[in-house]
């Protein structure tokens, strides 16, 4: 015996998601057909206004509802500083810090040779650009990828190709554990990382 279809391809597009496994995506589905029709309408709605709505904003690739996300367009920001991070979910992750006052660069991923992930399909070239474009306004670079295989191996390639330029490069000071993701680091951990940043060298 088998599910019937329209189960299975539910089964099948929620099984793609990251972190959902076949048990996951059965107790996520079985729920589906419990709830109201009006519920699963509000969940499709949300998921078809996230796709409608939002885009990456054309300075930073934060996620944004219009052209220039908040930070971009918030006059009190620190211009000189911009601090890269691999996912929109860590520029919320250090705002919640509240000690951070600069600019952000959103990779949108982590360099990961295993998975086909190279430089060439992250916003790598978007970043020095942005960094020669400004000629000599940005003075610091704070790397926070995660402290991960990947993160590290960004953050490595990142110091390299930047090092031509006249700028600062910082990574977070150490707090964070090894092999941690930045969204489940609790606020006063990653404002700790976020102070006591250290320069790349």
């Amino acid at each position: 015996m088998t599910y019937a279809r329209p189960l299975l391809r539910l089964l099948e597009a929620l099984g793609k998601l990251p972190g959902v496994g076949p048990r996951s995506a059965e107790r996520i589905a079985f729920y589906l057909l419990r709830v109201s029709e009006e519920q699963t309408g509000q969940l499709a709605q949300a998921i078809l206004d996230v796709k409608e709505r939002l885009r990456f904003c054309e300075i930073c690739f934060n996620v944004s509802e219009e052209p220039r996300c908040g930070v971009c367009q918030d006059a009190a920001r620190d211009p000189s500083t911009i601090c890269v991070v691999e996912e929109p979910k860590d520029v919320l992750a250090i705002e919640k810090t509240g000690t951070y006052r600069g600019l952000y660069h959103v990779l949108l991923g982590a360099i990961a040779p295993l998975d086909g992930i190279g430089p060439e399909l992250l916003k790598i070239d978007e970043l020095v650009r942005r960094v020669a474009a400004s000629e000599g306004g940005i003075r610091e670079i704070l790397i926070a990828t995660d402290v991960d295989k990947d993160g590290e191996t960004t953050a490595s390639y990142l110091a390299k190709l930047l090092r031509a330029q006249p700028v600062k490069l910082t990574r977070l000071a150490s707090g964070l554990p090894v092999g941690g993701h930045l969204e489940y680091a609790d606020h006063a951990t990653l404002a700790r990382a976020v102070e006591g940043r250290r320069e790349l060298v």
